[in-house]
């Protein structure tokens, strides 16, 4: 903390960029020091760390955010460099205080259009952050919206809109579907997804027919959730049903045009939606005979089994899933598709139905019967549950400590206690296996969660403090905790560092961020040892991310390893890469790629790259996809 104070300019800003990456509350008073520094440069820095610290994995207490909102509204106020100024109105959206909420207002409602822009996005950040944006007038957002602004204002426009899910925004919304770009355009269908009715419809299907995929699948998704508000006939089936020409798109090896056929699965449909469900199945198996390769036959039938599990989803048991697609999806990616599903469903009755399955010999079936179980227990889960919990497969067992406790089985204590000794060795277990402690052994898990608040690992401290301020009713919060000399540490990427991806879809390239040589490195040494060979792009959600790296197949799996997080100043636009985690210091060897801006991920989840060529190959990508081979450069 004291080079944040003294030295040369170079050596403060490092500094303050080590404490974001820290983000110890012990940290602040040293990081909103730095905001009433003489240079720029250490200003801007300590801006972007208060922002950071703002997002920190243990939230802070209400007194730090006080103390943090006055800090950052001092110096708003007093800043004359536009750069750094920005810099403080992102914070104060990622600090999402009302405070900060009532200067963004102020900020959305005077000055140039590029402020107001960038006002807009931060009070966007803020609503997802939970703040309430009721009281911020929305007038402005139709100067914001007006075709000769700059994109970047007209996009902060329709990202505050679409954050704030407010039924008075709905006419501006309408409007902008028309916009010149396509960001823009997908987030007004967005918007209306979330508040308006079935009278959109119409406009809204409009862009199924778009040039930009993403922008498609964002219009099948809203019109998905307009038909959940329809009572008697509804206009926004009806408009779903035009998705069935999307199957010979695919068919011709169109991956792309899939996009808004998975993004209507992944929603889902009420029960009344159900013809249309099997309808654009019908449509993906009669373009099969036509497909132009394999890999086009591949994509139409993994449709056809994601939209026979949204069937599977209405009825709460596996049936559509267990016939679909074609013989060319294998048994063990059906089966933990619609048990996926399945723990979705609203529908009637316990998961019985999933229970045969926590004894598949796929790993990723049994994973997902867990979560089935786990949404809808069942008392005759109980015993294949415990079972699991001593298995060899510690994602399992971990999974199986917390359905344990969802199930209520006190037979399963011991196994879960015994489980939780090997947490100090086995970091990743500790989410499910204190969910599962806490549920089963109630007071007495406290010896045992407090031992944990010590641990190198700051998600094993994150969670334990968690969960023992849940079960004492006290704020708990870890101290920090010192890396050990002997802690992994990859090798830095070096400078210049680029990676091929070649995948089934095509190949595309991404240049490797200097800022992240700890991120970097890791990916690099992986993909020289050939580890990502085979694995595939698990999860796609269109107009988000699409995210692979992991062996297992199933978004649980890792190298046996984790890694420190770092921080960049590098936004999530279109076309980066992140790594994904499940709480501070969690990389391993999954990373996602962004379809397009999502603002609220800045300072959260380390940005490390960038795609500079083949983005049209990564839109093409849908769940299943496989990398053949990762090729460094430099």
């Amino acid at each position: 903390m004291e080079l944040a104070a003294k030295g040369s300019v170079p050596v403060r800003v490092r500094a303050l960029r080590a404490l974001a990456r820290i983000q110890a509350p012990s940290t602040a008073e040293a990081v909103l020091a730095g905001l009433g520094a003489a240079e720029v440069p250490v200003r801007d820095e300590a801006a972007f760390a208060a922002g950071v610290l703002a997002l920190a994995w243990e939230p802070l207490t209400d007194a730090e955010k006080a103390r943090m909102t006055e800090a950052l509204l001092a110096a708003e106020g007093a800043e004359k460099d536009e750069g750094v100024r920005r810099t403080l109105l992102e914070s104060l959206g990622k600090l999402a205080t009302p405070g900060a909420v009532s200067r963004l207002t102020e900020r959305l409602s005077e000055g140039r259009p590029e402020t107001a822009g960038r006002a807009a996005v931060a009070l966007g950040v803020a609503a997802r952050r939970g703040a309430s944006l009721a009281e911020v007038p929305l007038e402005r957002v139709a100067v914001l919206l007006q075709s000769g602004q700059p994109e970047e204002s007209r996009f902060g426009g329709a990202y505050l809109l679409a954050s704030a899910k407010r039924p008075e925004g709905l006419e501006w919304l309408r409007r902008c579907l028309g916009d010149a770009a396509p960001d823009v355009r997908a987030l007004c269908a967005k918007g209306i997804g979330d508040v308006g009715g079935p009278e959109d419809a119409a406009v809204v299907g409009l862009l199924l027919g778009d040039e930009v995929p993403r922008v498609a699948a964002e219009a099948s998704r809203a019109l998905a959730k307009l038909a959940a508000r329809c009572s008697g006939e509804c206009t926004p089936m009806d408009e779903l049903r035009a998705l069935a020409s999307r199957a010979g798109h695919v068919a011709r090896g169109d991956s792309a045009a899939g996009h808004a056929l998975l993004a209507l699965a992944q929603q889902g449909l009420p029960e009344a939606g159900r013809p249309v469900l099997v309808a654009l199945r019908s449509s993906l198996q009669e373009a099969l005979p036509g497909a132009a390769s394999k890999v086009a036959a591949g994509d139409l039938m993994n449709l056809d089994c994601r939209l026979a599990a949204a069937l599977d989803r209405q009825t709460g048991a596996l049936d559509e899933v267990l016939r679909c697609g074609g013989g060319q999806v294998p048994e063990a990616r059906r089966l933990a598709l619609g048990l996926r599903e399945v723990a979705q469903s609203k529908g009637r009755g316990g998961a019985s139905g999933a229970v045969q399955y926590l004894s598949h010999p796929d790993s990723r079936v049994r994973l997902a019967a867990l979560d089935a179980v786990s949404a809808r227990p069942v008392p005759e889960a109980a015993g294949p549950v415990r079972a699991l919990i001593g298995g060899e497969d510690l994602v399992e067992a971990g999974a199986a400590a917390s359905t344990a406790g969802k199930l209520k089985d006190m037979e399963a204590l011991p196994r879960v206690r015994t489980l939780a000794e090997r947490v100090a060795q086995e970091p990743d277990l500790i989410a499910p296996v204190a969910g599962g402690l806490v549920e089963l052994a109630g007071k007495d898990a406290e010896p045992v969660l407090r031992s944990w608040l010590g641990h190198p690992h700051a998600n094993v401290r994150r969670v334990a403090a968690e969960s023992l301020s849940g079960l004492t009713g006290q704020p708990v919060r870890a101290e920090h905790v010192e890396l050990p000399e002997n802690a992994r540490r990859p090798e830095p990427a070096p400078a210049g560092s680029t990676l091929t991806f070649r995948t089934n879809k095509g190949d595309f390239t991404v240049a490797l961020d200097a800022e992240a040589p700890l991120t970097s490195g890791n990916l690099v040494a992986l993909a020289r040892k050939g580890y990502f060979r085979g694995i595939t792009f698990h999860r796609v959600v269109p107009d988000f991310v699409a995210q692979g790296g992991d062996p297992r197949g199933d978004g649980e799996g890792g190298p046996g390893y984790s890694i420190r997080c770092e921080i960049t100043r590098r936004p999530y636009r279109r076309a980066v890469l992140g790594m994904a985690l499940s709480g501070k210091d969690t990389g391993g060897s999954q990373f996602f790629f962004t379809h397009s801006p999502q603002p609220h991920l800045d300072g959260r989840y380390t940005a490390f790259g960038e795609v500079t060529r083949g983005m049209e190959v990564v839109d093409r990508l849908l769940e299943g996809d496989t990398i053949r081979e990762v090729v460094v450069s430099h």
